[in-house]
């Protein structure tokens, strides 16, 4: 999962790690020679610590500026090493290439770019520490960043919530969407919670017999109507039945649709309307890349929601969905698709990612 993304993160962090080193190598240089530059340094310092400071100055940070002066300063009295932008600008250019081509959306990768450049540009480092966990810190820094736009306790939610709960799940054709929301039931089901499905699907040939049989596999009760049916009556009719029987969560799964088909999305737009769902979850494949990006930003445009669920993340080697969907929409990923039995659903946790592109 995310291998090519996570090889080319390591080879960004031993290649920028070296090219550091050597600017150390250069500073080092400085340190045994007793010139009158380096004299003056420790001057310097002693009168500044011997003069005290006006309000105004205390109260104020100019932006540092790196010279020679400052260089002999870290390296003679301080031992260490200030990094340099001019050390650092190829090399950042060949990380936004590499995040381009796992599939990371232009906007996230300059952002990611941007933040691992603030961190290190400026800062100070002891000679001789490990300067690839340096970059590595300041690029899942920067990752972090990006993907922890909008925290969202989605159990804690569940857990709080008014009963039933209602939750419609969105998204193109073809992407998984029906086993997701089976998932998404055994997984509710395996925390206590009793549940129902709204097969709101009318529109795919043989969509209601797929949905039909993952409920019958779970033990699940299925709210259905025939094909060609109103979405918005079904899951209408399926809340009323949860509210009647007192079911904790309904589970509607809709009919894939592109943003661009303006009949579907009007549909879509009418259940939730009629119906006004709890949550709002887009659904999309992990290994579309900037397509599903691209697609859970007209979503949302469109149908707002909650938070989204990436499938068949296992296929994943790029990763740049999982990276990018969060910054772009402002909005969580809540779950990770892994696989292809009901129990090969995980929780999203940025901790959890960085875990599997630095390990």
């Amino acid at each position: 999962m995310f291998d090519k993304l996570k090889e080319k993160l390591g080879s960004f962090k031993k290649v920028l790690g070296g090219a550091i080193e050597e600017k150390e190598k250069e500073v080092i240089k400085i340190e045994p020679v007793k010139t009158e530059a380096t004299e003056a340094v420790k001057t310097e310092v002693a009168v500044k610590k011997e003069t005290p400071k006006t309000p105004e100055q205390a109260g104020t940070k100019a932006p540092e500026k790196i010279g020679i002066f400052d260089k002999i300063k870290a390296a003679v009295l301080e031992q260490e090493f200030i990094i340099e932008e001019g050390s650092l600008k190829d090399h950042l250019w060949e990380l936004e290439m590499a995040l381009l081509e796992s599939d990371v959306a232009l906007p996230v990768a300059e952002k990611i770019v941007e933040s691992v450049k603030t961190e290190l540009v400026g800062s100070r480092r002891k000679i001789g520490s490990d300067t690839g966990k340096i970059v590595e810190t300041a690029i899942k820094n920067a990752i972090l960043k990006v993907i922890s736009v909008d925290s969202f306790d989605f159990d804690g939610f569940i857990k709080k919530a008014n009963k039933p709960v209602s939750i419609v799940f969105v998204g193109v054709n073809g992407t998984g969407k029906t086993t997701t929301v089976a998932k998404m039931a055994e997984r509710f089901m395996a925390q206590g919670y009793s549940v129902v499905i709204a097969a709101a699907d009318t529109f795919r040939a043989g969509a209601i017999e797929q949905i039909d049989r993952h409920a019958e596999a779970l033990g699940v009760k299925i709210i259905k109507h025939q094909e060609g049916a109103d979405p918005a009556a079904i899951v209408y009719d399926a809340v009323q039945f949860a509210k009647a029987k007192h079911k904790d969560i309904v589970l509607a799964d809709t009919a894939g649709r592109m943003h661009t088909n303006v009949n579907l999305m009007d549909q879509l737009k009418k259940v939730c309307r009629v119906n006004q769902p709890d949550l709002v979850i887009f659904v999309d494949e992990a290994v579309a890349g900037n397509d599903a990006v691209e697609r859970a930003k007209l979503f949302n445009n469109a149908v707002p929601f909650n938070g989204s669920i990436l499938t068949k993340a296992d296929a994943d080697s790029k990763g740049g969905a999982a990276i990018s969907i969060s910054y772009t929409t402002g909005k969580p990923i809540l779950f990770l698709g892994v696989g292809q039995t009901y129990k090969d659903l995980v929780k999203f946790e940025p901790q959890w990612l960085l875990a599997r592109l630095f390990e």
